[in-house]
């Protein structure tokens, strides 16, 4: 078994955590991703608590990030206890931030409508690396929907071109889908026009087929809001 065959184990991320236990961030770090985050994603408020999951977290500081930039209530989960227990220790002192033991395939743990938003950083393309890829990643799509609240966000990073990703993403759950494009080079939003070029979605076809060429340059970042079935309307910053 090659070692991204073996992206969806227990194992070998156990032992790979083992090996690697320092903060080591998937596709793009936290300062990158917040303008886009900050459009999508509503702080808690004195009314509200706005909790957020992060699924396959890893030893990532991407959580830190968020709750330094003001969010109060981060979940993080991932399939690998050595990842788990790291993160515990490390981040003890910061009660904004939850770890748990968890498969995405099944977080029956987590009562539905819980998220505003659910992150995912390259969990959904490991998944689709292993065995019985498709299976499992329509598990996972399906729990991630079940679980987000009405009119949450499923924000999904990946190197998955709109060929292979936006038909995954629809089979799962009737979303709203917006596209977005980042560098990979990308470390930080630096400018005003680097946050401008982000937080623009980039256009669809009417059978949301991308309008540009696939670019093997840049991530792809596919915001999914999860449509009020009770027949409510959407309402955002953004306008759909």
């Amino acid at each position: 078994m090659s070692s991204t065959q073996a992206y969806g184990e227990e194992w070998y991320w156990d032992k790979r955590y083992q090996q690697e236990s320092g903060p080591f961030d998937w596709y793009q770090k936290y300062p990158s991703l917040s303008p886009l985050l900050r459009l999508y994603i509503p702080k808690s408020s004195q009314m509200t608590t706005s909790s957020v999951l992060v699924v396959g977290c890893g030893t990532s500081a991407f959580s830190e990030g968020m709750v330094d930039d003001g969010y109060e209530d981060v979940v993080n989960i991932d399939i690998s206890s050595v990842a788990i227990e790291t993160m515990r220790e490390r981040y003890s002192n910061r009660p904004q931030m939850k770890y748990l033991k968890m498969d995405v395939r099944n977080m029956s743990a987590f009562q539905s409508d819980s998220f505003v938003a659910v992150i995912d950083k390259g969990t959904l393309d490991s998944l689709l690396c292993g065995h019985n890829s498709r299976e499992n990643a329509a598990k996972m799509l399906q729990e991630v929907a079940r679980v987000l609240k009405a009119n949450g966000v499923y924000i999904l990073i990946t190197y998955g071109a709109p060929t292979y990703r936006l038909h995954l993403l629809r089979e799962a759950h009737s979303w709203s889908i917006k596209l977005h494009v980042i560098g990979k080079a990308f470390l930080e939003a630096s400018s005003e026009h680097h946050t401008q070029e982000l937080t623009s979605p980039v256009p669809l076809n009417d059978d949301l087929s991308l309008t540009l060429v696939k670019n093997p340059d840049v991530h792809y970042i596919y915001v999914c809001i999860k449509r009020d079935e009770s027949g409510g309307q959407y309402f955002n910053n953004i306008h759909l």
